[in-house]
Parts: structure tokens; C-alpha cells; sequence
């Protein structure tokens, strides 16, 4: 999963409320599974990887993602004369 024209990780979603939903379906399948082991017994821990893979593997690459969707299309980076430069593009994204 590459970003256009990079060589980057994307963890970003196609939207932000598509993002969050997967975020609320990961976490809920990170601590839920914990939270019931004392009602449902030690196998429905087996739920916890399917979290992980809700996430993309990680808390962090959700996180990442988060912010990666958020600033999708606003920000843009630049790089000339040896230094880079972040700068909002105050055009709507295509």
C-alpha cells in the first residue's frame, strides 16, 4: 500500500467516517474480547487478531492512518534548494 508517487506506507481510508468505524470495529475488538473473558471464558481472546487486522496491524498504523485521512488532499510537501517545506493547499482535493 503505497500513496501516489511515493514509496511511503498509506494507512489512510477512502473517508473519514469509513476511518472511524474501522477504528471503533478494532479497538472494540482489541478490549472487548478482554473485557468478557471473565463472562465468556479465555477462547474469545481468539477475537483480538481480528482487531489487529481491523487495524492494519497496529493501534499506531490507525493513528498514522487518522491523520493521514484527515490532512489527505489539504496537505502538500515540497521539497527544493535542499530543505522541504509543508504548506496547506487551500483548493478543494480532486
Amino acid at each position: 500500500m503505497s500513496g501516489a508517487g511515493t514509496d511511503r506506507p498509506d494507512f489512510s481510508s477512502p473517508s473519514l467516517p469509513r476511518h472511524l468505524a474501522r477504528g471503533a470495529a478494532g479497538f472494540g475488538l482489541l478490549v472487548g474480547p478482554v473485557a468478557l473473558v471473565p463472562v465468556l471464558g479465555p477462547a474469545v481472546l481468539l477475537l483480538v487478531p481480528a482487531g489487529l487486522l481491523v487495524l492494519r496491524g497496529c493501534p499506531m498504523c490507525w493513528a498514522v492512518g487518522l491523520a493521514q485521512t484527515v490532512s489527505r488532499g489539504r496537505l502538500r510537501k515540497t521539497c527544493a534548494d535542499g530543505g522541504c517545506r509543508l504548506t496547506v493547499d487551500r483548493h478543494e482535493p480532486t
